[in-house]
């Protein structure tokens, strides 16, 4: 049966709808020798399909894999210039993984890996189905005219931020601790959200992606998702009950900030 050769290619693990739209834009990918372009078919069973001259691998079993990412790494499996990578963190795994969307380096917290394109792309959707929600240590205290603000929308040179909950968790001297919950996912759009309001970042950790939770995971650490996690994540969108678990993991790391 033929399918789109996005979901052929994302479920054989070789990436993201985002990674293996370029493997097809750069002409990586031919089907019965013909180079495939976006959008075309293709029918795994009865079509050869090739990778960079290489066949195309049969569909790994689905992995899932959950990090929290400390400072310093780069989300991205290889860095010209030496530096450390989300992937020198990972253990040995039977087949390859692709994070989920990306932290930047000096971004800490939750970052899902997997094989499985159908999740990734849904999760990382443009359209802002999925909430993230962040933890942020901030310069100065916000006042209530500044939360207001990073609630309705802030204004950055793209265009307005959507509607967010932000929520002042602690008061710290002359520094803040606030909970910030996003549904889009623009490029380090946390800091230039609370810069805008004069708030610039001192630390900040993403601590839910959907309906998973960063938990009591310590920083370099990895676990696999259990059943149950995959089946939430794979759900519509929602948010999970605030429990207990989630306050005590608030008060331990604003106690390390």
């Amino acid at each position: 049966m033929e399918e789109r050769l996005q979901k052929v290619l994302a479920r054989a693990g070789l990436g993201s709808r985002r990674g293996v739209e370029e493997l097809l834009r750069r002409g990586a990918v031919r089907v019965n020798g013909r180079v495939a372009t976006l959008g075309d078919k293709a029918d795994p069973e009865r079509d050869v399909i090739t990778v960079e001259g290489e066949p195309l691998p049969a569909a790994a079993s689905p992995l899932y894999l959950l990090l929290n990412k400390p400072v310093g790494y780069l989300t991205t499996r290889h860095d010209p210039f030496g530096r450390p990578t989300v992937f020198d963190l990972l253990p040995p795994l039977p087949a390859k993984v692709f994070p989920v969307g990306r932290l930047d380096l000096d971004t800490e917290g939750l970052l899902l890996f997997t094989n499985d394109g159908a999740l990734a792309q849904r999760l990382a959707h443009p359209g802002g189905e999925v909430e993230k929600e962040y933890l942020a240590w901030v310069a100065g205290v916000p006042t209530p005219a500044a939360l207001t603000a990073l609630r309705q929308g802030v204004e950055l040179p793209e265009g307005r931020t959507a509607e967010a909950r932000v929520r002042l968790v602690e008061r710290q001297g002359t520094a803040a601790l606030l909970r910030l919950t996003l549904r889009e996912g623009r490029k380090r759009q946390v800091r230039r959200m609370l810069a805008a309001v004069g708030h610039p970042v001192r630390r900040l950790l993403r601590v839910r992606l959907g309906t998973l939770e960063l938990g009591d995971l310590g920083p370099g650490e990895t676990r696999g998702l259990t059943a149950e996690e995959v089946r939430r994540l794979g759900q519509p969108a929602g948010k999970p009950a605030r429990g207990a678990n989630r306050e005590r993991m608030t008060r331990h790391r604003s106690e390390r900030g």
